[in-house]
């Protein structure tokens, strides 16, 4: 039966083989398309993904904008109102009274703030905290950006895409809507506006700007060790081309006697 089935279809004429193969073509090209749209938007969920973006430490010997990621501290201490989060570079860590202790008296204390602390919790408890955002609990943001898909797209995303529900969508009173948002709403309100703060650089307070600075600095809470890695990396990278070229080298010195080597068999007389 194979063989009469290849049969037959050699003895079609060129002209239908070119149809048979366009519609082979076709039918493969159409279900590719359909299973990307699927991956890309789940007709079940209804769930955007965000768009990728240059981000300036993307490249893989790329570095964090120390400037920028200073600035999205500050940025960052508002957006994260409602949310708890890790310690801000050293300038402004330092303008945050942390309470530490036991000291040698058995009493806790204040103290300037230091790079490795945590952002101070804005409410005494979890019970407290979904009071306050509609019964929702703000989620730790030390590592939000590795936590979520997308990582900096999707925060820079969610923060800039807040707006008006579409027509024939209801969000229950207390929430947002917000595209972006698994379900689209989202307890927290709108974290950052335009001139919600002012840069020392003078850069223009956009809404974009300090989403961009915030994204940069939660990248930089979630791997402070961001730049070092890179330049280890490129370490090994460096050494690793000097130590191959010079093993390649031994092995062609070591085993040129054994492949080189001919044997010839010589029968008895």
């Amino acid at each position: 039966p194979p063989q009469a089935a290849i049969s037959s279809f050699a003895g079609l004429s060129r002209g239908r083989k070119a149809a048979l193969s366009a519609l082979g073509l076709l039918a493969a090209g159409g279900g590719g398309l359909a299973l990307a749209l699927r991956s890309a938007l789940g007709a079940g969920e209804l769930e955007m993904h965000p768009p990728s973006f240059p981000w300036s430490h993307g490249g893989a010997l790329a570095a964090l904008d120390h400037g920028r990621y200073r600035d999205g501290g500050t940025g960052a201490r508002g957006a994260s109102a409602g949310s708890r989060g890790r310690g801000e570079p050293r300038r402004g860590a330092r303008a945050v009274e942390v309470v530490d202790g036991p000291d040698e008296n058995g009493e806790m204390f204040t103290r300037p703030g230091k790079i490795s602390d945590y952002f101070p919790k804005p409410y005494p408890n979890a019970e407290a905290a979904r009071a306050a955002n509609n019964g929702a609990l703000p989620p730790d943001l030390s590592y939000i950006i590795n936590a979520r898909h997308g990582g900096e797209d999707y925060v820079f995303s969610l923060l800039t895409s807040y707006c008006d529900p579409p027509a024939g969508v209801t969000v229950r009173e207390g929430l947002h809507y917000n595209p972006y948002f698994p379900g689209q709403a989202i307890g927290m309100a709108p974290p950052i506006y335009n001139e919600i703060l002012e840069f020392d650089d003078g850069t223009p307070a956009t809404m974009s700007q300090i989403a961009k600075d915030v994204c940069t600095f939660l990248r930089w809470a979630a791997e402070p060790e961001h730049d070092h890695r890179k330049r280890m990396g490129l370490k090994m990278l460096m050494i690793s081309g000097l130590l191959i070229s010079l093993v390649y080298y031994m092995k062609r010195h070591k085993w040129s006697v054994l492949k080189s080597r001919k044997m010839v068999y010589r029968p008895p007389k």
